[in-house]
């Protein structure tokens, strides 16, 4: 195969397998916040905290920031001449690399005799924005669908091109057959209404290399602006541990989107026949738009979806990266649920050190947070 071949055969065919996140990565591919509709106060916020969530992975794994041109210079300034951080310049729409990004899939001979040699490539999906021109979150994506050919190209990789609509967001894997994603997004009629659940089943299982799909009725509550991305609400911590978003408050709609979630997971077997292991991640307190932080959104776009004040913000400690030895995660300055959920990470991930970011608030007013920001390169042949 060429280093920069586009791949007409579906990669479970040819031994791929997308690989779980806690396997070692290359790198760590993270964009740039600048449009002025969707961060406040032109992005200078948000932007701080993405240098800080750039500088944490480093610790552990090298990083590369992708910018426009406009903000190139103001990128490599923020990196403070870190080593393990180079910035290129890219053109994008908006900055959520999880979701516009490849997924980055392996083939090794130790997991499957159809490889010939150990090997990376990525998926280049569709992407319509969250929803396409009616439902999605800005009216212009173009820069963003070529995100996933450009990072392939950079990096010599082969693509597999697929026609379905899917961002990384939406689907978690353990590595070992099993995929968990939601129902609310996956079969929302505004990604491919054209599908039945069985073909959307079919094509996880070709594309990713995966026996069994693990499907939860809703993501986080609040989560409108990708239709509940399982990012937020549940993710797997090793084979056969999942972590999930709950809370305690029967009187939170999230409670019952928690209860739904854990009533599927327990009565689940995963791809190796195991039970669930359900470790719950409570959420903070429900945080809201301020006024202050509403005013600060600039009204370039008319049709990008608009940032209200009092709105509830989409906020929960599963939105978290998985780094070589590290774990990154949101802090939203909630004092007892922050320290909670770091003695949960540590508990889980005793192998890692677990940084939490100060400030993740400002990711999640632009509608996510640490894991939708980042997008994991495997090492090639990495098993």
């Amino acid at each position: 195969m060429g280093t920069t071949a586009k791949l007409a055969t579906a990669p479970e065919i040819l031994g791929f397998r997308m690989p779980a996140e806690w396997e070692p990565h290359h790198q760590c591919w993270i964009g740039w916040p600048e449009r002025g509709d969707n961060w406040r106060e032109g992005a200078v916020p948000a932007q701080q905290v993405f240098a800080k969530v750039a500088s944490a992975i480093s610790k552990f794994e090298q990083v590369t920031v992708c910018a426009s041109a406009s903000q190139y210079e103001r990128a490599h300034s923020m990196m403070l001449n870190n080593t393990n951080i180079r910035v290129v310049e890219m053109s994008m729409n908006d900055s959520w690399f999880r979701d516009i990004g490849p997924t980055f899939v392996v083939c090794d001979r130790k997991s499957s005799s159809k490889c010939v040699s150990n090997q990376v490539a990525g998926i280049n999906w569709t992407f319509n924005c969250w929803g396409g021109s009616d439902e999605g979150c800005y009216t212009d994506w173009s820069l963003d669908a070529l995100v996933p050919i450009k990072i392939l190209a950079l990096e010599r990789l082969p693509r597999f091109d697929h026609k379905m609509v899917l961002e990384g967001g939406s689907i978690h894997v353990d590595g070992e057959g099993t995929c968990i994603t939601t129902e609310e997004c996956l079969l929302n009629s505004n990604r491919n209404p054209d599908m039945t659940k069985e073909e959307i089943e079919n094509n996880l299982k070709l594309y990713l290399g995966v026996e069994k799909i693990i499907w939860l009725p809703k993501g986080l509550f609040g989560d409108t602006d990708t239709n509940g991305h399982v990012d937020n609400m549940c993710c797997f911590a090793k084979p056969g541990v999942v972590l999930l978003s709950w809370t305690d408050d029967e009187k939170d709609p999230q409670y019952e989107h928690s209860v739904e979630a854990f009533s599927v997971l327990s009565n689940t077997l995963d791809a190796k026949g195991r039970k669930l292991d359900i470790i719950k991640l409570h959420v903070p307190e429900p945080l809201y738009i301020t006024e202050e932080e509403a005013e600060g959104i600039q009204k370039l776009e008319e049709n990008a979806i608009p940032r209200l004040a009092s709105t509830r913000l989409a906020a929960t400690y599963v939105n978290f990266y998985i780094a070589n030895g590290g774990v990154i995660a949101p802090a939203f300055g909630d004092e007892k649920h922050d320290a909670e959920a770091f003695h949960v990470l540590s508990s889980v991930f005793q192998n890692y050190k677990v940084i939490m970011i100060e400030g993740a608030r400002e990711i999640c007013l632009g509608g996510g947070n640490i894991h939708c920001i980042t997008q994991q390169q495997p090492v090639l042949g990495n098993m």
